[in-house]
């Protein structure tokens, strides 16, 4: 699967994070029209996941998402693979407290957990 139709999969099956990741998206780059939306889309998905961490948001809320995520990754193509691990995976847990990503490390599924160990080389907590 493409990284721009995995990206709309994304926001039609997840719009109320998906408007979060849009805000974030604009907040960050101003606007939508860029060729590597989908790919810059990812991280702002993973800061406005991170501000629902620190939120105190129920990691359960959040693991239909995860496991969405994880299966495009082993079903998607490179470019997909590559917006998952590097804008996505990489920009989890950032500024989000211990006690919140411990939570939320324990409902990862195990391909996001070995991609972000292979770039941080430790868990976020």
């Amino acid at each position: 699967m493409s990284r721009d139709k995995f990206c709309e999969e994304v926001k039609a099956k997840f719009p109320a994070i998906s408007a979060k990741a849009d805000r974030e998206y604009i907040r960050q780059w101003g606007d939508f029209e860029t060729d590597l939306y989908s790919y810059s889309w990812f991280e702002s998905l993973a800061n406005a996941l991170n501000i629902e961490m620190d939120k105190g948001v129920p990691p359960k809320d959040y693991q239909d998402l995860f496991s969405f995520v994880s299966n495009g990754f082993l079903k998607g193509d490179e470019d997909t693979q590559n917006a998952i691990d590097v804008a996505f995976v990489e920009n989890l847990f950032w500024n989000v407290s211990s006690s919140a990503s411990e939570l939320y490390w324990n409902t990862l599924p195990e391909n996001l957990k070995d991609l972000y160990l292979s770039f941080h080389r430790k868990k976020p907590y």
